[in-house]
């Protein structure tokens, strides 16, 4: 896509949970797919990404009533929220509308890494607390300082 770069992994995105650090990883491996493919091969990307974004959701949903996050409500909305615009794109895309789907890749771009930094990391942290009576131990290569 002319004029932007994509979308890459950066360990900042780290919270310490196994599971959701990797499907976070394949997350932004599909955005950056929106933003570089070419404009025939947005139709698969823009279906991968809404398949692994329905399960990504549906898991972290699944965590949070399992683990009874309080503020999980306002996550769950989120959620429901990307996914509402997922479905709203993949119809504009099948009607022809090319430049949607790049505008829609930019703005998750610009979504995830607050996303990720306040409702995911106050998950990941609930969680860990839960299970294990500690806080997630994160390791970055970058040299970024590491939430506790």
């Amino acid at each position: 896509m002319e004029g932007h770069t994509g979308f890459a992994w950066e360990d900042r995105f780290l919270l310490g949970h196994a599971a959701m650090d990797e499907t976070h990883r394949e997350f932004v491996d599909l955005v950056d797919a929106l933003l570089t493919v070419s404009d025939a091969e947005l139709t698969p990307a823009l279906a991968a990404l809404a398949v692994h974004t329905e399960a990504h959701f549906a898991q972290e949903d699944a965590w949070m009533v399992a683990e009874d996050f309080p503020p999980r409500d306002c996550h769950i909305d989120e959620h429901a929220k990307v996914l509402a615009s997922l479905r709203e794109v993949a119809a504009e895309l099948a009607a022809g509308d090319v430049a949607i789907v790049r505008e829609l890749a930019l703005a998750l771009k610009d979504w995830f890494p607050a996303h990720a930094d306040y409702m995911d990391s106050a998950l990941s942290t609930w969680m860990i607390k839960r299970q294990h009576a500690g806080k997630p131990l994160i390791f970055r290569r970058d040299g970024g300082k590491a939430r506790q």
